[in-house]
């Protein structure tokens, strides 16, 4: 019985991370930029005017 071993360059092994974490942090930003509920509307107000999002 054989097995065959995939080795991951440096590069590519941490190229996958870093793309989750500027997709999940644009999906937070985006999440919490447009929810209108008054909690998370108050906690985010300044990071909606500082990103640019309009919210009032």
């Amino acid at each position: 019985m054989t097995t065959k071993t995939i080795k991951a360059s440096a590069a590519g092994a941490s190229f996958l991370p870093a793309v989750f974490a500027v997709v999940l942090g644009l999906g937070i930003i985006t999440v919490t930029g447009h929810v209108q509920a008054s909690g998370l509307h108050d906690a985010a107000h300044d990071v909606r005017h500082a990103t640019g999002f309009p919210c009032h």
